[in-house]
């Protein structure tokens, strides 16, 4: 528990973290400071035009809107803070920069040609009118309100944002964070990295090369994100987050040279007679419950998502003998949990409806183990060889191992 806690945490860093971190150890190295501006001309275009072709080719809407919303941005950032359209221009940016990275964060991607992805390419056309509004005639209306204070001024001498971009930041970077500490989203802690990123570009100081290297990590950051979330979805299961039958392949694959190995395909029991009795939420679970005892396994295995109930676990240079006493252990694990089934009273209408009766069900499974020998050679083969064995196991009576 304390090791997954660990990789809960370290998951929330890398490898955006790892990007801004490097970022900032790079702007203050003096051997490299000689070609930032040379680096800052070119890198941050780079990046946004990278991004949008992937964005398009992925179909992620939001990577592209967010890439549109730092370039737009980029330009904003640098207004001559000199004048009095330049601050104002600066002012709306870096209020506007957090709050549309923010949105993009919570709303899911909805296309970019279709009825919504118009209406967010909409919204982001008006804030350019806006922004040009602000900046050529320096409304007296608008203006003050971008530098408003709320508190006492002194307190923010250490940055050139004003009070409202600095409340936009805040809010920003709490609202893409909290979902955070509740379910992991690829997706979504790349914008909070991504949102932290546009910060340090806006608070850079001017001339100088910094804020247009800052936002082209921001958005090499959305990018590493997207790329991430895709090979998730290739490769790791939705439903029980372990790595999905692709990842096992390409396992069986690498070992399939010469490799010693042993595969165990692992059956939940009477599954589909579980899930027409007591529905497919309850059924997804008991997988998730599997899943979690499966990816405890002891002796050097990794457990995999096969396909509906079936489960498999790969131990890379281990005999048969080797793996038994650990996929009983699995075994046991299972069945020795009490889940609770929780169905909704229906029968009559009552005042407490909506209570849910706790019962108890039993579960278990079944193994079958084959290893890698000269009579099964090739990773087709053991699988096979595996699910024989598995389904003796189920012959025999199931909640048992085989080989």
């Amino acid at each position: 528990m304390a090791l997954r806690s660990v990789r809960h945490v370290v998951s929330l860093f890398v490898p955006e973290g790892v990007l801004l971190a490097a970022t900032v150890v790079a702007l203050r190295l003096d051997a490299l400071a000689p070609t930032l501006p040379a680096f800052a001309r070119f890198y941050p275009y780079a990046v946004f035009l990278v991004g949008a072709l992937l964005a398009w080719r992925f179909q992620r809407s939001r990577l592209l809107f967010a890439l549109i919303v730092l370039a737009l941005a980029s330009v904003g950032l640098h207004a001559p803070v000199g004048t009095a359209a330049g601050r104002s221009t600066f002012q709306a940016t870096t209020l506007l920069l957090p709050l549309n990275l923010a949105a993009l964060a919570l709303l899911a991607d909805r296309g970019v040609l279709t009825p919504m992805g118009l209406l967010r390419l909409g919204a982001i056309g008006l804030q350019v009118i806006f922004v040009t509004f602000v900046q050529r005639t320096g409304s007296a209306a608008v203006v003050p309100l971008l530098g408003h204070a709320l508190l006492p001024a002194r307190w923010f001498a250490w940055t050139p944002l004003r009070q409202p971009a600095l409340l936009a930041f805040a809010a920003a970077i709490v609202v893409t964070a909290l979902p955070l500490l509740f379910e992991r989203s690829t997706t979504n802690r790349g914008f909070l990295w991504a949102i932290i990123a546009a910060f340090l570009a806006a608070s850079a100081r001017r001339p100088g090369p910094a804020a247009a290297i800052y936002l082209g990590t921001a958005g090499l950051i959305l990018v590493a994100a997207v790329l991430e979330a895709s090979y998730l979805l290739a490769y790791q299961d939705g439903l029980t987050a372990l790595p999905a039958r692709r990842a096992l392949t390409e396992a069986l694959e690498r070992l399939g040279g010469g490799g010693h190995y042993t595969v165990a395909m692992i059956d939940v029991d009477h599954f589909k007679r579980f899930n027409d009795t007591y529905g497919h939420d309850v059924g997804d679970q008991v997988l998730r419950m599997v899943a979690a005892k499966l990816a405890q396994v002891t002796g050097g295995g990794r457990a995999y998502r096969y396909g509906g109930e079936e489960f498999a676990v790969l131990f890379p240079g281990r005999s048969l003998d080797e793996v038994l006493p650990h996929l009983e252990d699995v075994r046991e694990a299972v069945a020795d949990t009490n889940f609770t089934i929780r169905r909704r009273l229906r029968a009559r209408r009552r005042r407490d409806a909506g209570t849910r009766p706790r019962r108890k069900a039993a579960i278990t499974v079944s193994i079958g183990a084959a290893e890698r020998s000269q009579r099964h050679a090739t990773p087709e083969e053991v699988v096979r060889a595996a699910d024989q064995a598995l389904y003796r196991a189920k012959e025999e009576g199931r909640n048992r191992v085989r080989s």
